[in-house]
């Protein structure tokens, strides 16, 4: 993937996101961030990716002429702000006010504080995670991460101007207008930026997910069919994913790209273990803190218990883990589907109503800020891989965007605390949250559900093993069937074969002129989304 690197943002050493100035706009634009998350999630059901506001505003911060301001001409203080900003909309929209809204729709209010406590635990897991496992041959920088293109993009075209930013405003321009009329025009955008074979899969998807009541006569998803294929693929994404953490080093594998270090994994497959098993072990904590605090000793005998918090906790990393390959190959996360499995398969279980309800509040909790720090990180990561020395600038940047991260998460999990009883009060609860309470409430009705999830899990199972942990073919598949975006898939048809015919036509140098246009279509939807919020007013 080409980016040309920025003209600016060579300092010796990188940004820190503590820095007086920095941590003033950062904590100022993460208020903001927060709000529209929640009033986006509340009263339209929808989440902006904001990292593109943030990047634009801290670009027009940083041409105020007042010298306190200079220093955010800065791409890397720019990235931190974008950061934060990305990380306060997801944090307070989707890690943490709709999973309590789950409780409250359930009509157990009583529970909101207990979850609460218990999801703040996991955003903060979820983020640790991601951190600690990015840049890994589990989740490698160089991968597409669509919306970190986008955000890297707008900042580098702002910092350089010219072709590349008439060519971004472009894109913008004709991603704002078609999401006027409601096209998905960021699937097009996500179309120009990853894996081709991955997207493919994601058009098939969405295809079928689409026309499939009118070919077969049924709605899919009401058999639990798009569930089934998710749990074949995201099963075997898993084993892919333990093969990577434990498998042996090759000396030809980690020679890979010495002629450019930015494209060496940084976190080697002991690390990554490591990740994995710290991030279980604070999933585990947040699940013992719902588990007591929601009061489950009154539902479950105390081995019961134990495997309930075990079983959560490892429910919420599989969330995050299935949920981030998705979001890495396609610039969707189907946090909302993937949720909806686990209530299926808690439901089949048949533990007591409130024992769902608190696990599927809490499972719901991790995945979307991860897959937002990715998106994040990628774009730190195109924004300083041509800094020399590389390494140790890498390094600390992604640590300062974590830190920054933080400072958004803590926005908004104050903004969320002091919020939700307003919101809920005014009946503004998430869509998503009705779903599951209804969910529970009903339970299953189908006995024949589990052979269906058993038996379409197979084929789920087998794309992915054909497309290989490099491409998620299954689990994109999946995640098309599952988002069912209405004329998504010729948006992603459409593109993919423009993307093919340009490369032939201009070579080498279409790579960056279309991730430019993906970038703009991707920002241009972003503008819009985050504009609705005044016409939900």
């Amino acid at each position: 993937m080409t980016v040309s690197e920025p003209r600016t943002g060579a300092e010796d050493a990188h940004p820190r996101a503590f820095e007086p100035t920095v941590l003033v706009v950062t904590v100022a634009l993460s208020v903001v961030g927060a709000i529209i998350g929640l009033h986006l999630i509340t009263t339209l059901g929808i989440s902006a990716n904001t990292s593109v506001i943030g990047a634009l505003i801290a670009m027009i911060i940083g041409r105020v002429n007042v010298a306190a301001l200079r220093g955010m001409r800065s791409v890397h203080r720019q990235n931190l702000v974008q950061s934060a900003v990305s990380g306060s909309t997801f944090a307070a929209a989707n890690s943490l006010l709709a999973p309590i809204a789950v409780l409250f729709a359930f009509g157990r209010p009583d529970l909101v504080w207990p979850v609460f406590a218990g999801v703040a635990i996991g955003l903060f897991a979820d983020s640790f995670v991601l951190y600690r496992l990015f840049h890994s041959r589990l989740l490698p920088a160089q991968a597409a991460w669509p919306p970190g293109v986008a955000a890297a993009g707008t900042i580098i075209a702002g910092d350089e101007g010219g072709r590349r930013a008439a060519v971004l405003a472009g894109g913008a321009a004709v991603g704002f207008v078609g999401s006027l009329f409601t096209l998905p025009v960021s699937a097009a955008g996500v179309a120009f930026l990853g894996n081709l074979w991955a997207l493919a899969m994601l058009g098939l998807g969405l295809l079928v997910g689409q026309y499939g009541p009118d070919w077969f006569g049924v709605d899919i998803g009401d058999l639990y069919i798009p569930h089934g294929v998710m749990i074949g693929a995201g099963l075997v994404a898993l084993g892919q994913a333990v093969h990577l953490m434990f498998r042996r080093r090759g000396g030809g594998a980690e020679r890979t790209g010495e002629a450019d270090p930015s494209q060496r994994p940084q976190v080697d497959e002991r690390a990554l273990r490591r990740g994995v098993l710290e991030g279980y072990g604070l999933f585990v904590l947040g699940a013992a803190v719902v588990a007591l605090a929601g009061g489950l000793l009154a539902e479950l005998s105390v081995p019961a218990l134990v495997l309930w918090v075990l079983a959560a906790a490892l429910a919420a990393i599989v969330h995050e883990i299935i949920v981030g390959l998705a979001a890495m190959h396609s610039g969707w996360f189907p946090a909302f589907a993937v949720t909806l499995i686990f209530l299926v398969l808690a439901l089949l279980l048949r533990l007591p109503p409130v024992a769902v309800a608190l696990f599927v509040g809490y499972t719901s909790a991790t995945g979307p800020a991860f897959a937002d720090m990715g998106y994040d990180l990628k774009a730190g990561w195109l924004l300083r891989r041509g800094h020399r020395p590389y390494d140790a600038f890498e390094r600390s940047g992604r640590f300062q965007q974590y830190l920054a991260a933080l400072v958004g998460f803590a926005v908004a999990t104050v903004a969320v605390a002091v919020c939700w009883q307003s919101y809920f009060g005014e009946g503004l609860v998430p869509p998503t949250a009705k779903v599951y309470a209804t969910s529970i409430h009903a339970g299953l009705t189908d006995p024949h559900l589990v052979v269906t999830l058993l038996l379409w899990a197979v084929p789920g199972a087998l794309v992915q093993l054909l497309g290989g942990p490099s491409r998620q073919m299954g689990v994109l598949l999946a995640t098309g069937l599952l988002v069912g975006t209405p004329q998504a898939c010729w948006l992603v048809f459409g593109a993919l074969l423009v993307r093919v015919v340009y490369r032939r036509w201009r070579g080498g140098r279409a790579e960056e002129e279309l991730n430019l246009v993906g970038a703009g279509l991707i920002a241009g939807d972003a503008l819009h989304a985050t504009s609705r919020v005044f016409e939900a007013e």
